[in-house]
């Protein structure tokens, strides 16, 4: 492996047009693979919900994504995040769509106008047996269904999702990634609106989750008779998502920003 001992890295907010609001992630651009036990420990010092890792591999980049805990199968802000970086770096030329080997298959970015445009697989969830999940959330459910990674829980109304405070402790013992809650939008801007946690991953609530909306748009696809719709992930940071269910795919959309760039100094050997 090459010597690594400075690497590049870039924090970035994703689906937020502005600093400080929708999701940070942290994105680490390598000229090779690294052992996975060197960037879990690279996630767990940057304890964001995640951590992406990128270096060339093909015709693309190889990407793997870890939070403070865990590597996970997929991740929708820091893949947009990794988009941004490349081409902020010139790693990419403008224009020029990032293509990623991931362990949820091949992953695209392509810029649109000033937003970031992604395409990933669709996550439909399948009804099931909502179990314990209404104590656990403390809310009503109107329907709940589960995909390979997450429970999906339609709770009454959007306030409904707001309030919603759930015993995080139930919540982690939870054999999936998370739970995804979500109700009709409230307001013009948005067609449904959402809210995910996933404490067993070391992240209570996940400020937008972009992987969360593979799942999202086509339950939403399919109550309101649209394949474009507007989600809207109200955690406190908040950000907007945009969807298009296409087939099998789920295209979706958001905006990037840099807040921080430095360098990681520990080698993979000293990890």
């Amino acid at each position: 492996m090459p010597d690594m001992a400075t690497i590049p890295f870039l924090q970035v907010d994703s689906f937020t047009r502005e600093p400080f609001g929708g999701n940070p992630a942290a994105v680490c651009l390598l000229e090779s693979e690294p052992p996975p036990d060197w960037m879990q420990h690279v996630a767990a010092e940057m304890n964001l919900s995640e951590t992406a890792f990128a270096w060339p591999s093909g015709d693309g980049f190889g990407l793997r994504w870890f939070t403070p805990v865990a590597e996970v199968d997929l991740c929708g802000h820091a893949t947009l995040a990794t988009a941004h970086a490349l081409w902020e770096t010139k790693r990419l030329a403008k224009g020029e769509p990032a293509r990623f080997d991931t362990r949820s298959g091949r992953l695209t970015a392509s810029q649109a106008s000033d937003a970031i445009r992604m395409d990933f697989p669709a996550e439909p969830a399948e009804a099931c047996d909502q179990g314990d999940l209404a104590n656990a959330l403390g809310s009503e459910i109107v329907w709940c269904g589960q995909n390979r990674m997450d429970f999906l829980v339609q709770l009454p109304d959007a306030a409904s999702v707001r309030s919603c405070t759930p015993d995080l402790l139930r919540l982690a013992k939870l054999e999936t990634r998370g739970v995804i809650v979500t109700a009709g939008s409230d307001v013009d801007e948005a067609d449904f609106v959402s809210r995910f946690f996933c404490p067993g991953l070391g992240i209570d609530e996940d400020p937008v989750t972009g992987s969360a909306h593979c799942c999202l748009a086509p339950f939403w696809a399919e109550r309101l008779g649209r394949t474009s719709l507007t989600g809207h992930q109200i955690s406190r940071r908040g950000g907007v998502v945009d969807c298009e269910l296409a087939g099998d795919r789920v295209l979706l959309g958001g905006h990037a920003v840099t807040v921080l760039a430095g360098e990681v100094l520990a080698t993979p050997t000293g990890a």
